[in-house]
């Protein structure tokens, strides 16, 4: 009996000693560990890395008090699988949320938003923005079109080609690791659209304009139909974001079109050679890809903006639109107008200005 009495206290004890172990282990690895700076830090997990390296690196960087706690959190969760990637450590947090963060695959990345329209240079200065890349290294990357030429053996870079969508960065992604991504996404959306043709570079040249020349959709078929109708004609596509591109690619844009713009010999000044640019100007999105792929049917000629920023008005001959750019700048005036009279009357009401 003194025996089996011993054996229950020693198992007893046991039970007890085991349980407050489990406590002191549920403790431990949920108790916040770290301080951080206000850029944190960074640990890059490499691909294959065992539990044990991994929970090393994250002790050498402060992340966690000790290697073998997360040893324990994965022991916890056997199932579980720490993913490689870069992470991002900003705030305190304990050796089971570092755990989890690492099993969701919850790895650090910066988000670039290309919108429809931008061009090389605005994706630069995107960049620029975000500090990732310089601005010379990515415009330097998109200026190599080898890795478009099947598709475009004419494209003189990878302008019209970097589809505008959201990308996630990290602080490795290179220039043409960026470049090739957008280039893979545009594949991917050209062959989903219908009727495409073999070599893109006349439709990608002409969405580009498109989509510079209006930011309605629903016009957009009818700015291509004027487009396709002068080009059909021999006539100069007069198309004011060409001579904008062109004075950004001689690095003498100056914020605004002037008369030396519009007189300037680039092949890209639509004002001066007939025919489609050499290449796009912008990279355009789908809906500009679907109206240089099927125009509107029209005859019109000429468009002009409406003074109000409604969209824009089409013509079918010169004199016509003649009458409508009148009544454009009329309208602009009388905008401005009717601006500034409502501080003047204001003004004279409360009895100031006399």
């Amino acid at each position: 009996m003194r025996a089996i009495r011993r054996f229950v206290r020693w198992t007893a004890a046991l039970i007890a000693a085991g349980a407050l172990l489990a406590a002191g282990v549920a403790i431990a690895v949920r108790l916040p560990y770290g301080d951080f700076g206000p850029e944190g830090v960074f640990v890059d997990i490499p691909k294959g890395a065992s539990t044990l390296a991994i929970a090393g690196q994250l002790e050498q960087a402060g992340v966690v008090r000790s290697r073998w706690l997360v040893v324990l959190a994965r022991m916890l969760r056997p199932r579980a699988r720490m993913e490689a990637g870069e992470y991002r450590f900003a705030r305190p947090d304990s050796p089971w949320g570092v755990f989890a963060r690492m099993a969701r695959g919850d790895v650090f990345y910066y988000e670039l938003t290309v919108p429809e329209g931008d061009n090389l240079f605005d994706i630069a200065a995107r960049l620029d923005q975000l500090s990732l890349i310089p601005a010379e290294e990515f415009l330097a990357a998109a200026g190599d079109a080898s890795s478009i030429r099947d598709l475009d053996p004419a494209a003189p870079s990878l302008e019209g080609y970097l589809f505008p969508s959201t990308y996630r960065l990290t602080r490795h992604t290179t220039a043409r690791q960026l470049c090739h991504m957008m280039t893979a996404q545009f594949r991917r959306e050209w062959q989903l659209l219908p009727s495409r043709p073999g070599n893109p570079h006349d439709v990608v040249t002409l969405a580009s304009l498109v989509e510079k020349e209006t930011a309605s959709a629903d016009e957009r078929p009818m700015v291509a139909s004027v487009f396709r109708n002068r080009l059909r004609l021999g006539m100069t596509l007069d198309c004011d974001p060409t001579t904008i591109y062109a004075a950004l690619l001689d690095k003498r844009y100056r914020g605004a079109i002037h008369r030396s713009d519009l007189a300037n010999r680039n092949s890209y000044n639509t004002y001066q050679h007939a025919g489609l640019p050499p290449g796009p100007i912008a990279n355009p999105g789908l809906a500009s890809l679907r109206a240089a792929l099927s125009p509107a049917a029209s005859d019109f000629l000429y468009f002009v903006a409406r003074p109000d920023g409604s969209g824009h008005r089409f013509s079918r001959t010169i004199q016509e639109h003649n009458l409508r750019v009148k009544e454009y700048r009329r309208g602009l005036k009388e905008k401005s107008e009717g601006a500034s009279s409502p501080r003047v009357s204001r003004a004279a009401a409360s009895g100031k200005g006399r």
